[in-house]
């Protein structure tokens, strides 16, 4: 199932609800704001990242599936990707490594998000060259990691 969070629609504070069985339609960038893929299997941390992140001024769209994520990533163009390193059909560092081929700038524009702390998570993340936050995280952290990734400053995006 795939999240799109736009500002001022009627469903919630700025959630739409995309439908996953469409084919996604390529979205040039607006240059409004920043775009921020949430990937991740739980559905509560999408949807809470995309709601605390629309709050922000960011357009938050969210995957709860490998296979959501690519197509996403295939389609729309992304400033910013938050990809949580477990997922069920598909490992963050593969979506990472088929992310960064499609859009080569989010090999320097993504966060990993995990809860495993092994020591084999931290060789494939730091494989990557990303910054990861474990969870559970502070909202805040998130943003500031955001901001650091982005080569537009927050204050542009609202």
């Amino acid at each position: 199932m795939t999240w799109k969070v736009v500002l001022g629609s009627a469903d919630g504070p700025g959630s739409r609800m995309a439908n996953p069985q469409t084919q996604p339609k390529v979205v040039p960038p607006t240059g409004d704001r920043v775009r921020v893929l949430v990937v991740d299997d739980e559905p509560s941390i999408c949807k809470a990242l995309c709601i605390a992140l629309s709050e922000e001024g960011y357009e938050a769209i969210a995957a709860h599936t490998g296979e959501s994520a690519l197509a996403i990533i295939r389609n729309e163009h992304l400033d910013v990707m938050i990809v949580d390193l477990r997922i069920n059909d598909m490992r963050g560092d593969v979506i990472f490594e088929v992310a960064a081929g499609h859009q080569p700038h989010l090999r320097y524009q993504t966060l990993f998000i995990t809860g495993d702390i092994t020591e084999r998570a931290a060789k494939l993340i730091e494989a990557c060259h990303c910054n990861m936050l474990p969870k559970p995280f502070d909202l805040h952290d998130v943003f500031a990691a955001i901001a650091e990734l982005t080569p537009r400053s927050k204050d542009q995006t609202a």
